[in-house]
């Protein structure tokens, strides 16, 4: 049975479907809510994997769950100057499934969408992990700190006003501002997104 811990506690196919039922619930949540009331802008899903190699690589496949957030009025077809004034907020996770790090992050998004569908997008906050701090034991790389930085960045395309795909890169580590090895998580994938 494939396991991973969460803050010291089991995680394993259980935990996965909570994540995937409280995807769910918000989806039918806002989706009942009035349109000028909505909590929330876009929720994605997807997976990811260790693009790191020798010690630092990753095992497993990293199913990925991402909440956005719209307090500041991002508008898609605005210009974009005012597209990039007007970041998101984001809320995620990152779960590992063969022992390797679970990241919950958040931060803010800046998305600049093109007239032909396709958009690019980037994002910077911070995480906490389940990973090694300093003591290398299977796989994985050393992290140094609970804490570290979050940003990453993807280019997609939107299908219709509601669906669309994005490619992108993930990196977590902490700038070498703690003591500590600092390894980093750098991870590569692919979201599907639902927007409300």
């Amino acid at each position: 049975m494939v396991t991973a811990s969460i803050l010291g506690r089991p995680f394993g196919k259980s935990g996965l479907a909570a994540i995937f039922v409280a995807t769910g619930f918000i989806f039918i949540a806002n989706e009942t809510a009035a349109a000028d009331a909505k909590i929330f802008d876009e929720l994605r899903f997807g997976a990811s994997g260790s693009i790191q190699s020798g010690y630092d690589h990753e095992n497993g496949v990293f199913p990925d769950v991402q909440v956005l957030f719209n307090p500041f009025g991002y508008n898609p077809t605005a210009g974009w100057k005012d597209q990039l004034t007007h970041p998101r907020i984001h809320l995620g996770t990152s779960v590992g499934t063969a022992g390797s790090a679970t990241q919950f992050y958040g931060g803010l998004s800046w998305t600049l969408t093109h007239s032909n569908g396709i958009f690019t997008e980037a994002g910077f906050g911070g995480t906490i992990h389940t990973g090694n701090l300093d003591d290398w034991t299977e796989h994985g790389p050393m992290l140094g700190c609970r804490l570290l930085f979050h940003e990453y960045a993807g280019v997609g395309y939107n299908f219709d006003s509601h669906w669309n795909m994005m490619a992108q890169i993930a990196h977590s580590s902490h700038a070498n501002i703690c003591d500590g090895p600092n390894g980093g998580m750098t991870r590569v994938g692919l979201m599907v997104g639902y927007k409300f």
